[in-house]
């Protein structure tokens, strides 16, 4: 305000004293016609500047600021030092905005930002993949309008941080979603999605393998018991008392069979190693896999071994004939009477080795062979039981091939029998033996 005072003083004294010199020069009435002119020319120079700044202000750029000179200079000069600054802060702001958006970009999760009405402000493409949304088209639209899951509803509506829901995907039915709210800024909110389809997968997995062992150990547990009360309070002819004592040595070594079956997939799964790779000289290990076929099958099979000769294989011979041995009694306990097994040992076109195990047995239904691998998983539970089966014998195959780089691949039409071959990669064949 000072400085706008001493600017009038001297703007007033300016005038004065080209009215007094031009008085004293050439007369008080030419005087008087240089103020006005002064004044005039004064005001037209106020008037241009103001204009000049008014246009300014229409189109507020720093490239387009205009050449001012005195007051309107300095004027301009204040402008445009504080845009300046607002333009770099808004730099700023628009960089944190950015490096927040790629770095929520770069999340594996799902983030939504809302406002206290649930309108969407933005969301990342994890976001949109797992909810259906698209940014920047749902922008501004009510969230609850758009994804009406009650359970998604209700966890919206409930306005806790403390709260949490499950809820299927919009997208995809298979796939679980877990919702978490994190408040923050004046009635804004961020909401959170993460994929636990596998977590949750496993955990149904831990639950049903709890109460399958139960149920395995059960039954066996509860006819030993059963024979040993009746054979306590109950005199027994010797002939039954030897019938009822095979039946439970039958039963406990059931629960030893499902026991070592559970041991050695627990021992695949840790990754225990059991020891360094070794040469499976595989013709010794084919005879040992027929004699124990033939064994089994007690001549209700017609069996038939087709074997390359000298084709080893680089590996742990004890795990891979486990997995070796496990294909072929499937195929025994799943083969009617009368029924016909192949095995085959031989190396694909590609290189490949094949174990391949064929069967004319009762075949499998195309919606079991995804689940075959799973622990327990039966296609006929009682059939299972009565042939011996523990319900483990497929998954220790998977970890086995896992474990050497190989892969189950199952083939099977119902009523026709199946196929199941192990197959393992040309890498581990191992030199012919001498």
């Amino acid at each position: 305000m000072f400085n706008v005072i001493l600017r009038l003083i001297a703007t007033g004294a300016y005038f004065l004293g080209v009215a007094m010199i031009t008085r004293l020069i050439v007369g008080a009435d030419f005087a008087i016609v240089v103020v006005i002119a002064s004044a005039l020319f004064m005001v037209g120079f106020h008037a241009i500047s103001a204009y000049r700044l008014k246009n300014w202000m229409n189109d507020l750029r720093l490239d387009n600021a205009p050449e001012l000179s005195g007051w309107w200079d300095e004027l301009g000069s204040r402008i445009y030092r504080n845009l300046k600054t607002y333009h770099r802060q808004q730099q700023l702001l628009s960089n944190s905005l950015l490096a927040f958006r790629n770095a929520a970009q770069a999340l594996p999760d799902g983030v939504i930002t809302i406002n206290k009405e649930n309108q969407i402000n933005w969301c990342n493409e994890t976001a949109e993949a797992q909810l259906g949304l698209r940014s920047p088209r749902d922008n501004g639209q009510v969230i609850t309008n758009l994804i009406r899951d009650p359970d998604f509803v209700a966890f919206i509506k409930a306005k806790s941080t403390e709260k949490s829901a499950l809820i299927k995907s919009p997208k995809n039915s298979r796939q679980i979603l877990a919702l978490q709210r994190v408040n923050y800024g004046e009635d804004q909110m961020l909401i959170l999605t993460r994929d636990v389809t596998d977590r949750e997968k496993l955990e149904h997995m831990r639950r049903d393998f709890v109460a399958n062992v139960s149920h395995e150990l059960k039954t066996p547990l509860t006819v030993l018991l059963g024979f040993l009360e009746t054979v306590q309070e109950i005199d027994l002819p010797p002939e039954q008392e030897k019938k009822y004592l095979t039946l439970m040595l039958e039963q406990g070594g059931r629960m030893r069979t499902l026991i070592d079956d559970l041991l050695t997939l627990s021992s695949l799964e840790a990754n225990i190693s059991t020891g360094n790779d070794e040469t499976i000289f595989c013709d010794k290990l084919m005879d040992r896999l027929k004699t124990d076929a033939l064994a089994l099958s007690d001549g209700h099979h017609k069996i038939q071994f087709e074997v390359t000769p000298n084709l080893n294989l680089r590996g742990r011979e004890a795990e891979i004939t486990s997995a070796f041995s496990n294909l072929i009694s499937n195929a025994v306990r799943y083969t009617p009477e009368g029924g016909a097994i192949s095995v085959k040992w031989f190396t694909a076109e590609n290189g490949d080795l094949h174990f391949d195990v064929k069967d004319s047995g009762i075949g499998i239904l195309p919606l079991h062979i995804p689940r075959l691998t799973e622990r327990f998983y039966r296609v006929d539970r009682s059939r299972s039981r009565e042939t011996g089966g523990t319900g483990l014998g497929l998954a220790i195959v998977k970890h086995v091939l896992t474990r050497h780089n190989g892969q189950l691949e199952i083939k099977s039409e119902f009523g026709y029998g199946s196929t199941f071959s192990a197959v393992l990669p040309a890498s581990r064949r191992a030199p012919a033996s001498n």
